[in-house]
């Protein structure tokens, strides 16, 4: 795929000399790092002083109890560590609004206190409690504890057998939401929708992202910890949520059609630019940032909605009604019309009237349930970050960036057909049960044109086949040589993605080159750790590179900071990677650059661990806080900074080159 160059020599204009003393002096990150909230208001010392107290009794017995030999007890330590980490990072980070939560944060202290006190009799009664409880769970992203609440119907009982419907429920756009803001009000409103015999999860979504990136992993984490919890009916589990809740809900909705028994999106946004009328601006996004809006856009999925029951509502004055409206556009040239519930005279909030038909028509298609096999099945992506729907899940593009698409049918006499563009490998997939073809049968599969025969279904009705082209013609293969270097789901880029799964930062073990960019690596790497707490309220866990394990490189994306000078770990690896360094130069498909002033960021297949990322002098690529729609991958496979550009709200300095890796994690040039 093509890539941006603008013609950077290594002789690049020479600042002036005041801004190269303030780089090299050392510019506190956090300068270019947006506060996400206004200042919090001052804690009078007794009431700081109080506290500290309880929050410190509590931490110690959260410490305790980690100790502990029961699994049981560590499992539900989540439960009690939402209430220090609330209150922590309220005192921590200047996150108090108002004086009334100085009296919520000593509720939640006791409540803590008092769930820390059970725990270490082997207790946990708010796990059998119903109506509104808060509970926690440990984030395999970075470890961080991170809550949800829960509306639990009344007649839910531990002891019994039935299993329950469950509803997701998003909320909106609140930039003060702190987790001391979020669990109060899920222990003292039950939300929007309560349907009855219904579990509704609230997920916290790591604050305040659309339910993106970590706030889109939040959801589906919380989520199986309910399924683990409690008897939830996974052929009626519905997605919801209204304004920022509704734009997490059409995202979520299109992107994984096969979890949700139905869909109802309320208000939000659906796409970015026309949303944000980003073609009216001055200033365009680049080419490659038009690419990456093919990521998140729920328009350009609208195909998978084919599989998802939806029902959407804006209020009739409502600005936010042009999502529905796109969607609508979308639709229809999918051949599907949408179910738009407009609320008259409406602003931006629910119509009694139009509330109670959004209920009735959701509760209709819950009480059907979720088709689990569809004999005709409609799916597309963009991208393998979503390669799945239901029996089919891709595992290689022609081209990322580029609309795949699979269409596949259930056929009599055990056959199977398939109509695939932009696709070169696949799983067909049904777990036990779930064959429709017979016992035994070898099934054919028609696949654009060509007829392949498949394995045989076994004993259990159990069936699975692995397809591909090889040599130009569709075959079915043993298997996927996962030591190819590939893209395939889940190492497919951009940058972005791997913050979606467990990392850790792994800095410089020497000093970093006193230059301008080895000043803005140490930035930087600062900056990241200041915005992942912000932007997605966790701590990102570090190592020095001459300390890094090898369980952490067999679980974890790698984070490297600096250079192969600075990092053991990068010079480890730099004779495999597509960028190399060269006594001050900076090598990448027959271009060269001044290592002195220009910074690459990249993510590639960790040599170390080829089914793992690593990213070299990036963490998440949007920065600054505006529109949750402006929260979207801002660079692609790889970037180079010109650092003597300063770094400001919206970039990291000058990008003087940037693209995407072809499918085989190669250059293009």
């Amino acid at each position: 795929m093509r890539k941006a160059t603008f013609g950077v020599s290594l002789s690049v204009r020479i600042l002036s000399v005041s801004l190269g003393l303030m780089l090299l002096v050392g510019i506190d990150s956090t300068a270019f790092a947006q506060r996400l909230m206004a200042p919090g208001i001052e804690v009078p010392s007794e009431t700081r002083d109080l506290l500290e107290s309880k929050l410190n009794m509590l931490e110690v017995k959260i410490e305790a109890l980690g100790k502990s030999s029961d699994g049981g007890v560590i499992e539900l330590i989540p439960d009690v560590e939402i209430f220090s980490k609330a209150v922590r990072s309220a005192l921590d980070y200047d996150e108090f609004i108002r004086n009334s939560e100085f009296q919520i944060a000593e509720q939640l202290l006791d409540q803590g206190l008092s769930r820390a006190a059970q725990l270490e009799k082997g207790l946990s009664p708010w796990a059998t409690e119903t109506g509104l409880v808060v509970r926690g769970y440990r984030s395999r992203i970075d470890d961080s504890v991170q809550p949800y609440g829960l509306v639990i119907p009344d007649g839910y009982s531990v002891r019994g057998h039935d299993r329950y419907r469950a509803d997701v429920w998003l909320h909106g756009r609140d930039n003060r939401l702190t987790e001391l803001k979020f669990l109060h009000q899920r222990q003292s409103s039950p939300g929007q929708f309560v349907p009855k015999n219904t579990f509704v999860l609230h997920p916290y979504g790591r604050f305040c992202n659309a339910f993106k990136f970590a706030g889109e992993v939040d959801v589906f984490e919380s989520l199986e910890a309910v399924k683990q919890r409690y008897r939830i009916d996974e052929q009626r589990i519905a997605i919801r949520g209204f304004s920022m809740g509704g734009a997490g809900c059409w995202h979520l909705a299109v992107h994984h059609p096969d979890v949700w028994v139905a869909a109802a999106p309320g208000a939000g946004f659906a796409e970015s630019a026309e949303y944000l009328g980003l073609w009216r601006k001055e200033s365009k996004p680049t080419w490659y940032q038009q690419e990456l809006w093919h990521l998140y856009d729920a328009t350009d999925y609208a195909l998978n909605l084919y599989h998802n029951p939806t029902v959407a509502y804006s209020g009739e004055i409502d600005k936010q009604i042009q999502a529905a409206q796109v969607m609508a556009k979308a639709l229809e040239e999918e051949g599907m019309k949408l179910r738009h519930v407009i609320g008259p005279k409406t602003a931006h909030s629910y119509h009694p009237l139009a509330k109670k038909e959004v209920a009735s028509r959701i509760d209709s298609i819950v009480r059907i349930g979720k088709e689990r096999i569809p004999r005709h099945l409609k799916f597309t992506t963009w991208t393998l970050r979503y390669a799945r729907s239901h029996w089919i899940e891709l595992h290689g593009l022609g081209q990322h960036w580029r609309r795949a698409k699979a269409e596949g049918w259930i056929q009599a006499d055990d056959q199977l057909r398939l109509d695939l563009t932009n696709v070169t490998s696949l799983t067909l997939r049904f777990d036990s049960g779930e064959s429709p073809f017979s016992a035994g049968a070898k099934p054919l599969i028609r696949i654009n044109g060509t007829t392949l025969q498949g394995p045989a279904v076994k004993s259990d009705r159990s069936w699975q086949v692995f397809l591909a082209v090889r040599d130009g013609a569709w075959r079915v293969v043993a298997k996927f040589d996962e030591a190819v270097i590939q893209k395939r789901p889940g190492l497919q880029g951009p940058i972005d993605d791997a913050f979606m799964d467990r990392f850790i930062l792994v800095e410089p073990s020497r000093p970093l080159a006193k230059t301008y960019a080895g000043q803005w690596i140490g930035n930087e790497l600062k900056r990241f750790k200041h915005e992942w707490r912000g932007q997605f309220r966790g701590q990102a866990r570090s190592v020095k590179a001459d300390q890094l394990t090898e369980k952490q490189i067999a679980r974890c994306n790698l984070i490297l900071w600096g250079d192969p000078a600075s990092n053991s770990v990068i010079n480890a690896i730099e004779s495999k990677l597509p960028i190399q360094w060269d006594n001050g130069r900076i090598l990448f498909a027959g271009h060269v650059y001044d290592g002195t002033n220009i910074v690459p960021s990249f993510v590639y297949p960790n040599p170390l661990n080829p089914n793992r990322y690593i990213v070299i002098n990036s963490g998440f690529t949007f920065r600054g806080y505006g529109s949750n729609a402006t929260q979207v991958p801002m660079l692609p496979d790889y970037a180079f900074v010109d650092v003597r550009t300063p770094a400001d709200q919206s970039v990291p300095g000058k990008i003087v080159e940037a693209g995407f890796f072809n499918e085989h994690w190669q250059s293009n040039d």
